[in-house]
């Protein structure tokens, strides 16, 4: 026979403890919207936390965004190190404000900022002029206020009118620029797409130029489609301006994911600090420079590019420094991370990385261009991204909404948006390929496709939305 000890009424009351997060406060209340009346136990409060964020949709199939989802494990616990050191106290961390300086160095040297190559001894002539930031979004703001700045010096030097700058872009751009513009009162000049054309050329942004116009944003590697726009052509174009109307106009490149891969998959294309006017460089850390968010770069092409009275010298914590940022205090693990890419990949590393996702990402848009209904617009030749459409939107019964959503049924994020201005008509797909999404992922997509696609077609009648609401309204997407 089994032996049993006998259970006593208070050994039974121990059984409270085999499960203290759902046992032990089970009958307490957990409010949302207010500070609770008193606390609970350290594990009852994550678990509660946790509960709520198994909602949230599966990091590592969401093909929406850019920004990193996955990183190594000696990298987590490096953040974890400087979770507390804040970036700004330069005085009390200056081991972590060196990687920074590190980090600025090796992305000037990268997008060959002048001086900052390698000399004879292997050490750079020059050091970089930059900083990091909270992520691309606010490196685009450094990058135009800079250029604002700038244009208002030659304004003023020359006795003119400083009241109606504006800055020339595609209608592609980023909101962070459209923000730019609304907060520091620029007119945004934005160069629609057309069929065709998804994205800023030469001739479309030197016909919008003027002497108002602080600059011109081109973007490497677009939101919308993962394009490269020409930004040696838009340098070529400013210059045939120059000679026709004496006006010297600079150019912002928008890096935000590009920067990360055009030096490592297209090191032969002139879009960095080669190009004569290219003044300022902004990239996302957290996108393909593979770091989980949030730390974005910007580099100048020289100090005569950044104003001196953009930057503050301040006296915090024990020692003056110099600091030109929108946000002040931040953790320092972002910056530690970078430096720690860059030392464990070295360039093979990251060339080997963005080269497999580049190759995910052409085998992907090839088996989905040969499935019946869909048709490419591009095909991840410049970023790993491309977008797609229904080749028939008018008469297929469906829409690239539905099938978005029916793709959220297997864990798919996958973006469904219309595009700007002149193309609002044209709804397309957009996959992003990261670190991380093997091409075994990418077969089991496509067979999620394929079904999804073979389902919608067999309807009938157009299918009703799975969620409430128009697809009207599930236009938007995120970067």
């Amino acid at each position: 026979m089994a032996l049993h000890r006998k259970v006593d009424e208070a050994e039974a009351d121990s059984e409270l403890d085999i499960n203290p997060v759902y046992v032990r406060e089970v009958q307490l209340h957990v409010p949302r919207n207010r500070i609770p009346e008193h606390g609970m136990l350290p594990d009852t409060a994550l678990q509660a936390v946790r509960d709520e964020l198994i909602l949230d949709g599966n990091a590592r199939l969401n093909l929406a965004t850019f920004v990193t989802t996955w990183m190594e494990p000696q990298a987590q616990q490096l953040m974890a190190d400087c979770f507390d050191k804040n970036m700004i106290d330069k005085d009390e961390y200056p081991q972590t404000a060196e990687l920074e300086r590190r980090c600025v160095n090796i992305l000037a040297e990268l997008w060959h900022a002048p001086g900052c190559e390698p000399g004879p001894d292997g050490a750079t002539l020059a050091t970089g002029v930059g900083c990091s930031t909270t992520g691309s979004s606010e490196a685009c703001m450094l990058g135009g206020m800079a250029l604002l700045w700038r244009w208002r010096a030659r304004r003023k030097a020359a006795g003119a009118d400083t009241s109606k700058p504006n800055l020339v872009m595609g209608s592609n751009v980023q909101v962070c620029w459209d923000k730019f513009c609304r907060y520091w009162q620029v007119e945004p000049r934005l160069v629609p797409m057309a069929p065709g054309r998804l994205h800023l050329t030469g001739s479309e942004a030197a016909a919008r130029c003027d002497e108002n116009t602080i600059g011109v944003v081109a973007v490497m590697g677009s939101t919308m489609d993962g394009s490269y726009e020409p930004v040696l052509e838009i340098n070529d174009e400013l210059d045939k301006l120059r000679d026709a109307k004496g006006l010297d106009i600079p150019i912002h490149v928008d890096g935000a994911s590009g920067g990360f891969v055009a030096p490592f998959l297209h090191p032969g294309l002139l879009w960095d600090f080669r190009v004569p006017r290219v003044a300022s460089i902004n990239s996302s850390g957290h996108k393909y420079g593979l770091v989980y968010p949030g730390v974005g770069w910007v580099v100048w092409r020289d100090a005569e590019a950044l104003p001196e009275d953009l930057i503050f010298k301040v006296n915090y914590l024990g020692g003056e420094m110099p600091t030109f940022a929108l946000n002040f205090s931040r953790p320092g693990g972002q910056v530690a991370a970078q430096y720690y890419n860059f030392l464990r990949l070295g360039f093979s590393g990251y060339r080997g990385i963005q080269q497999a996702c580049q190759d995910v990402a052409k085998y992907l848009s090839s088996q989905i261009a040969a499935i019946g209904p869909f048709e490419l617009l591009t095909d991840g030749s410049d970023l790993p991204v491309f977008a797609f459409k229904l080749r028939d939107p008018a008469g297929s019964g469906y829409t690239v909404f539905d099938v978005s959503e029916r793709l959220r049924l297997r864990g798919w994020l996958v973006p469904a948006y219309t595009f700007p201005e002149d193309l609002q008509d044209t709804a397309v797909l957009r996959i992003v390929i990261r670190n991380g999404f093997s091409r075994d992922l990418a077969e089991l997509l496509l067979d999620d496709l394929r079904v999804q696609a073979q389902l919608l077609e067999s309807q009938p009648h157009p299918a009703a939305p799975l969620i409430p609401g128009s697809t009207q309204d599930r236009s938007g997407f995120a970067h």
